[in-house]
């Protein structure tokens, strides 16, 4: 239920509201509907960043200047006890279900373009759940939740609008994306343009760089809303993923970084927190801050091998189930939050799954009845500073990847997992596949956890 609703059921005598509307004619909602009108619905914008590394914001003590991420961190609740995905498919495909990737059939890798799959369409996405509610939905950058038909693309998911690209990497300025999936010949196959406005190729936006496109849609789209109509605006960046790239004049603060790979990334953060920094001034220009949130995310750690970035003092990085791979930069942000939990460092234990079952229940009011969820409604450890619900996290199980064990013991026929892939002949967990799983403060991992 939103902080306006708790307010007028808090310090206002009902009698008074009769009066009122007896006096002005106005039809009032009893106060338990209060959060499911749309006039009193909150405005959702999610951001992520893509293979941002845990140190490499500035309140983790970052030489990089991300001063509006500090910000609006420092004015919300920083999340730090907050959990994503390894990499980028899984993370997102949690996100927009609210399901473990297990349960979703994406616990192996990301979506290459050439697979012939996406998220499951059986199962209403984050978009649909808000759509239903009354919320103009707008998903501005990077999808990779698959597209090899459209049924998979955004605005057949749940989103009225789209802008930015289906696959998972691309050129910052070209956006030209290539093949590039492990043992499969991308010789026959050319690279292709892959940058969209709704469902058409835009290929206007050729040599302008990602982050302010991005940037830019999102402030059109603030600008362009209907008044009375709630906005989740879901903003997805290409930054700072690889390749890296960014604008000469972000380079200009970093030019003592001695490694080519930390500069430039360097240079793209800037960029991306400047972005950031200008859709917060375009919604204080309108007026929007007083019944909207802000989250703020990452998908997966920093990638430093190649990728420049850094995830100290955690070990491991992007792609492994240590803590570099999958603890998450997190922070909420929202005038809604009250006074005396705004400026402080949550440690409950959050996933990128709660999101989920958090927007649309925890603050949209909505139902989730007949939904399978991994996730919990965390608004109350958030708003509130209420015990967590969730007091475990699956980070996953992957049996196609394993230490000891060759790929024979992956089933031939069809491709599928045999009892005997899970399990030893005394019914113990066959500790050789790639799983990990945190219990309160205890992990436990198996197989390959990656490298570190």
């Amino acid at each position: 239920m939103g902080s306006r609703c708790r307010f007028l059921k808090r310090w206002l005598d009902l009698g008074k509201l009769w009066l009122l509307a007896s006096v002005y004619g106005l039809a009032l909602a009893p106060a338990g509907d209060c959060s499911n009108t749309s006039a009193t619905l909150p405005n959702i914008i999610f951001i992520l960043a893509d293979d941002f590394g845990f140190h490499d914001v500035g309140y983790h003590g970052s030489a990089i200047k991300t001063p509006w991420l500090d910000k609006l961190a420092a004015e919300g609740v920083k999340l730090e006890n907050y959990y994503v995905q390894p990499i980028c498919t899984p993370t997102r495909s949690q996100l927009m279900s609210g399901r473990y990737q297990i349960h979703t059939g994406l616990e192996h890798r990301s979506f290459h373009a050439v697979q012939p799959d996406c998220l499951p369409l059986e199962d209403p996405t984050l978009a649909n759940k808000l759509k239903e509610l009354g919320y103009a939905t707008h998903a501005v950058g990077k999808w990779h939740l698959g597209f090899y038909k459209k049924d998979c693309w955004p605005t057949r998911r749940g989103f009225d609008t789209f802008f930015g690209y289906l696959g998972g990497s691309e050129d910052y300025y070209t956006h030209i994306y290539k093949c590039d999936m492990p043992g499969f010949n991308c010789s026959q196959l050319e690279p292709g343009y892959d940058f969209r406005d709704q469902e058409e190729l835009a290929p206007k936006y050729t040599g302008q760089y990602s982050t302010h496109l991005l940037a830019e849609r999102a402030q059109h789209i603030l600008e362009n809303s209907q008044p009375n109509k709630p906005i989740f605006l879901y903003l997805p960046f290409q930054a700072p993923h690889i390749p890296l790239e960014v604008p000469d004049q972000y380079l200009k603060p970093y030019r003592e970084v001695q490694d080519h790979d930390r500069r430039v990334y360097s240079g793209m953060v800037a960029c991306m927190d400047e972005a950031i920094g200008n859709i917060t001034q375009k919604m204080t220009e309108l007026g929007l801050w007083e019944n909207t949130v802000l989250i703020f995310s990452t998908d997966n750690g920093g990638e430093p091998i190649f990728g420049g970035g850094y995830n100290w003092p955690l070990r491991g990085v992007k792609g492994t189930l240590w803590e570099g791979g999958i603890h998450g930069v997190g922070f909420v942000y929202s005038p809604l939050i009250p006074d005396a939990m705004r400026g402080t460092s949550n440690t409950q234990l959050i996933h990128v799954s709660d999101w989920f079952p958090t927007l649309v229940a925890g603050l949209a009011g909505g139902s989730l009845e007949g939904l399978q969820l991994d996730g919990f409604n965390v608004w109350n450890t958030i708003s509130l500073g209420s015990p967590s619900p969730r007091t475990e996290i699956l980070h996953n199980i992957d049996p196609l990847t394993q230490t000891y064990m060759s790929i024979i013991n992956w089933s031939l026929e069809g491709n599928q997992t045999k009892d005997d892939d899970f399990f030893t002949p005394s019914g113990a967990f066959n500790t050789t596949i790639r799983a990990a799983i945190r219990v309160g403060d205890w992990k436990l991992l198996t197989g390959n956890p990656g490298v570190t």
